[in-house]
């Protein structure tokens, strides 16, 4: 069925993705319209089934894109934002030690003074109701399934995903065909990952002459704690155990209100070793002193996983098509040197909003490709941080922990990111795993079911749930690939890097194959990312997905 065929809505912009990037992105457009006087109608698709369930960040919110967007913001937000009030990075020694870095050793961009520990989820749900204030359409549940292209190759739209097929392909007696939403101009904006604009930077070769893109995932649980043993405001982050030192990465903790604590872990997806397993990781940081007793006769409420996208500048890569434009973490404007993407996601969401309208009221009112906008960015404050920040992921994936840490010390805090100098990072992650054979296994401990847990008793702890008679949305270029190369060659590493027990490697009268619990899935997109052959392809399922209420 193609899009004639289909129900059709006209929009000026379709946004796709209910993130802080695409919400910003159509905040600004009504704002801006209205100052020059244009009517323009705007929609955000969200697949999630409400705006921010499936939001996830640390977070400690810079909230300079905020104060922009939205001036007088906090006190609007008190119910979620806390105020940090103090601020540490410590170096785990081992499972027992634990050494502070005095603050001249931090970073610049690792200071948190004057910001704020939020819940993403929460953020997004909280622009979407300003968004509805301001009149854009919101349509969470329904995923932008394909993009709509004319013959001249120009975006002109999105077209959402049917509904009611069977597992096995099928029309149900519910189906629904999807809808198409055209646009003048299409913002994607669907995060880290995103399935359309990973096609549309491949297929147009949007991303020739950069540096790969590079990529971490990050889990994240939330604990209510003892009153005592809280802090409100405290923001922890470091380095060290319990990642290997060829493992780059590291650890939060922040103190939320309410005697709530999210302790996390962020793995850099270049791993070598193809027997790590980052959710095991996260287990074995909560038994770290530093944490085990701050956690004891808590109770954890949440869990989740999402994939970062960190390549920064210079992975960064063309950023608009005719007809379409690349904002947020779908663009990577995360900040690694900050460990913070939710400003830059949301001021490159502002930027694309001010180069359509700007567009739209002068000459360049027919214009398809905005191509000025790649520009405007970088000149904004987010193409200053990220030059800045261009040689942080790339020293400490090339030289370690230790060796990067001292690099990253003098190109951070003793030149300020100015360095005459830029370090290249060309290997993609899914290339960096050495074979089962040559690497050493890590034996991890068994849950405790106090402070770490096995696998799929946090996924219930996300809210995950899916059809389960619907086509599967973990799809594979070759279904042969996963044991007839990767287990005999890595040891099958999906059954290790998927933080929800997605991939098992199961043999019926001797024989291996993949089975794939697809219903488990947190669609954090580390398969996508991982996998050695690029053989898994994560499309968005017909619903489902975490159900996360304040991560």
């Amino acid at each position: 069925m193609d899009a004639g065929e289909r129900e059709s809505i006209e929009y000026d912009v379709v946004v796709v993705g209910g993130g802080p990037a695409g919400l910003a992105t159509a905040i600004r457009l009504k704002q801006q319209a209205a100052a020059a006087s244009l009517d323009v109608e705007v929609c955000v698709l969200e697949k999630a089934a409400e705006i921010g369930a499936h939001s996830l960040s640390g977070a400690v919110l810079d909230g300079r894109a905020l104060d922009e967007l939205l001036p007088g913001w906090q006190p609007q937000t008190a119910s979620f934002a806390t105020a940090v009030t103090r601020d540490e990075f410590r170096l785990l020694l081992g499972e027992s030690m634990s050494l502070r870095l005095p603050g001249i050793l931090v970073p610049p961009g690792m200071h948190n003074a004057g910001m704020h520990i939020v819940s993403l989820g929460a953020l997004c749900r909280w622009l979407g109701e300003r968004a509805l204030e301001l009149g854009v359409d919101l349509f969470p549940g329904f995923a932008a399934a394909e993009l709509l292209v004319d013959d001249d190759g120009s975006v002109r739209g999105v077209v959402t995903g049917d509904r009611g097929i069977s597992r096995t392909g099928e029309r149900k007696a519910s189906y629904e065909p999807g809808m198409a939403l055209m646009g003048r101009q299409v913002v994607l904006a669907e995060g880290s990952r995103g399935h359309l604009a990973r096609r549309l930077i491949e297929e147009r070769g949007l991303a020739k002459g950069c540096d790969p893109q590079h990529y971490a995932i990050g889990l994240k649980e939330v604990w209510e704690i003892e009153p005592a043993r809280h802090e409100p405001g405290k923001v922890v982050h470091g380095a060290g155990w319990p990642l290997s030192p060829n493992a780059s990465g590291g650890f939060f903790c922040y103190h939320y209100a309410d005697a709530q604590v999210a302790i996390g872990i962020i793995a850099d997806l270049n791993y070598t070793n193809p027997w790590l397993d980052p959710y095991e990781e996260l287990q074995r940081l909560k038994r770290h002193a530093l944490f085990r007793d701050m956690l004891s006769n808590g109770q954890r409420i949440a869990y989740g996983a999402r994939a970062i996208t960190k390549g920064g500048f210079n992975s960064l890569p063309k950023l608009s098509v005719p007809g379409a434009l690349i904002v947020g973490c779908d663009a990577g404007t995360l900040n690694f040197a900050k460990i913070k993407g939710i400003h830059t996601a949301m001021k490159s969401g502002m930027v694309a909003a001010d180069t359509i309208v700007d567009a739209w009221q002068g000459r360049d009112e027919a214009a398809r490709e905005l191509d000025g906008y790649r520009d405007r960015l970088m000149a904004s404050w987010v193409g200053d941080e990220l030059r800045r920040a261009r040689n942080v992921q790339s020293a400490l994936h090339k030289w370690g922990v230790l060796a990067g840490s001292a690099f990253v010390f003098v190109d951070q805090t003793l030149m300020r990111g100015k360095a005459p100098w830029t370090v290249r990072d060309r290997t993609p992650d899914h290339e960096a795993l050495k074979s089962a054979a040559d690497s050493k296994p890590i034996r991890y401990p068994p849950p405790d079911g106090v402070l770490s847990f096995d696998k799929l008793t946090s996924v219930y702890f996300s809210g995950t749930n899916h059809e389960e008679d619907q086509p599967s949305h973990l799809t594979f270029r070759d279904e042969a690939v996963s044991v007839e190369y990767n287990l005999p060659v890595f040891d099958a590493p999906e059954q290790r890097y998927c933080p929800a027990r997605v991939y098992e490697i199961v043999r019926d009268d001797g024989r291996a194959r993949l089975q794939v619990n697809a219903q488990n899935c947190l669609h954090c997109k580390v398969c996508d990312i991982k996998d050695p052959r690029q053989n898994i392809v994560w499309i968005p399922p017909e619903d489902g997905g975490p159900a996360y209420t304040n991560m």
